[in-house]
């Protein structure tokens, strides 16, 4: 009666309903398959083999993640949520390029994790209707951050986006998961993107 109570509050107050203990037992199982199988085969393994190795019916998998951008989404929110965290502890840092710098990499070894995630958060930034926006879109919120500051301080040349900016670190990601056998690959081609980033100096008379 208190569970059935709760779930009628939380409906009139506009909220989600609660799930029942055996649909987040689902839930949970579909998310714990769907990481292992993205780590070992890519984003791209099939829907009907994750729901397999969850236990579970695709229509179990279809009820929680209607697309597979959705599962993608859910399966990522933690390591999107390292990275933002990591965003509010560089935004009071001494050097604002550094601090972007150090974000952008931290951005490419995440996506290095997963194959095929490069390619779908580049889709999600020109798309924000796709089941990856919720990562894709509060990732933006805080590079902006960062960048702009980095701009305030004169490091970074006032025309870079935040967009470009991920789109180039989601290049970067996919072009190292294209040539693993070069690990040294995104550093170098990150390093050599900064060159481009940095704001003209005058030169001393």
């Amino acid at each position: 009666m208190a569970t059935e109570t709760a779930g009628r509050r939380s409906e009139a107050a506009g909220g989600p309903r609660p799930m029942r203990a055996d649909a987040r037992r689902n839930y949970e199982r579909l998310l714990a398959a769907a990481r292992t199988a993205f780590i070992e085969h890519g984003t791209d393994t099939s829907l009907e083999e994750i729901a397999r190795r969850a236990g579970v019916g695709i229509g179990t998998l279809y009820r929680h993640f209607p697309h597979r951008t959705s599962l993608m989404g859910a399966v990522f929110q933690s390591e999107v949520e390292a990275l933002l965290a990591q965003a509010r502890e560089l935004a009071d840092a001494p050097q604002p390029c550094r601090a972007l710098v150090e974000w952008l990499r931290a951005i490419i070894t995440h996506a290095g994790t997963y194959r095929g995630l490069s390619r779908a958060l580049m889709t999600a930034t020109a798309d924000e209707s796709s089941g990856m926006a919720r990562c894709s879109v509060p990732m933006r919120e805080a590079g902006g951050a960062l960048l702009a500051r980095a701009q305030r301080a004169g490091a970074v040349r006032p025309d870079v986006t935040i967009g470009d900016l991920m789109q180039l670190t989601n290049g970067i990601a996919l072009a190292a998961e294209e040539s693993p056998d070069d690990p040294h690959l995104a550093d170098r081609l990150l390093t050599l993107t900064l060159t481009g980033l940095k704001a003209d100096r005058p030169t001393a008379e």
